[in-house]
C-alpha cells in the first residue's frame, strides 16, 4: 500500500478539522478559525502569489478573524517563494508540523485492554476538563463538532483513573487523530499508544485504511510516540504568522 503524500493529507487536514468558513480570495483560501486555533485560521494556496496577493490576504483576515488570530499563512511544501515572500514582509516562522501516516493494520495487531480506550460521541464532561487541561478549549471543540465525516472521540482510563482522550475522524478513507491529550501524571506509561491503537480500530471499522495524525516538531513526546507505532514521516508544514497584526 502507497502512503498518502503530504498534499493529500494537507486536504484530510481541512475534511476531519474544518474551520468556521472558507473564503477564496484567489489566489488565496482563507479560513474563519472562530477560536479554533492556528489551523483553522490559516490562509492557504497552491499558486504563485504576488504582493499585492499577500497584501490583500493580511486585510482580508483581519476581518474574518478579527479579535481571534492576526495575519496567519500555511506555508506547505514546495512553496519556497511564498515562504521568501512572507519572510520578506516580517513573517516569523511559527510551529512547524510533521505529518504521519501509517496502514492502519499496523495499528490494529494488538487487543486493547478492557476499558483502556472507549469510542465515544459526543464528548463527556470529564474529556472537555482533561482537553480544557491542556489548553485545548471550547473552539477547538466546536471544530470537532463541524466535522461532517465519520467520526467519534477516544476517552481513555489508566490505572483506574481517568487518563485521556483524542478525536478521530475520516475523510476520503483516510482516518486523522487531532487533540490527543494525556493527563500529565499518566504519561510515559504507553496510554498514547493503546489510544492510537483504539483509534485504528474504530477507524477500520468505519472504512478507513490509513492512519493519520499531526504535531509540531517541537513536541518531542508525540514524534516519538508516532515513530514507535511505526507510522511514517510523509511530509511537513509551516506558519508565518505576524505578532502585531
Amino acid at each position: 500500500m502507497t502512503l498518502p503524500d503530504a498534499h493529500t493529507l494537507y486536504d484530510v487536514i481541512d475534511g476531519t478539522w474544518p474551520a468556521a468558513e472558507y473564503v477564496s480570495y484567489s489566489p488565496f483560501t482563507l479560513r474563519k478559525g472562530a477560536g479554533g486555533g492556528q489551523r483553522v485560521a490559516a490562509a492557504t494556496t497552491d499558486q504563485p502569489v504576488t504582493a499585492d496577493d499577500i497584501a490583500t490576504a493580511e486585510e482580508e483576515m483581519k476581518t474574518l478573524n478579527v479579535g481571534d488570530q492576526p495575519p496567519i499563512f500555511m506555508v506547505r511544501e514546495g512553496q519556497s517563494d511564498l515562504d521568501t515572500q512572507l519572510a520578506a514582509r516580517g513573517y516569523p516562522i511559527v510551529d512547524p508540523v510533521n505529518l504521519y501516516a501509517c496502514n492502519i493494520n499496523l495499528l490494529t495487531t494488538e487487543p486493547i485492554p478492557p476499558v483502556t480506550a472507549i469510542p465515544v460521541w459526543e464528548p463527556l464532561a470529564i474529556m472537555r476538563d482533561m482537553w480544557a487541561e491542556g489548553g485545548i478549549g471550547e473552539g477547538r471543540i466546536n471544530v470537532m463538532h463541524r466535522a461532517t465525516g465519520p467520526k467519534t472521540a477516544i476517552v481513555a482510563r489508566w490505572n483506574d483513573h481517568p487518563g485521556g482522550c483524542a478525536f478521530v475522524a475520516i475523510h476520503n478513507g483516510i482516518a486523522m487523530v487531532h487533540a490527543l491529550e494525556i493527563l500529565n501524571h499518566q504519561r510515559q506509561q504507553g496510554l498514547g499508544k493503546w489510544m492510537m491503537r483504539r483509534a485504528a480500530f474504530w477507524a477500520h471499522k468505519h472504512g478507513a485504511d490509513t492512519m493519520s495524525v499531526v504535531c509540531t516538531q517541537a513536541n518531542t513526546g508525540a514524534n516519538a510516540l508516532y515513530s514507535s507505532l511505526g507510522m511514517t514521516l510523509v511530509g511537513q508544514y509551516h506558519y508565518r504568522k505576524l505578532k502585531d497584526a
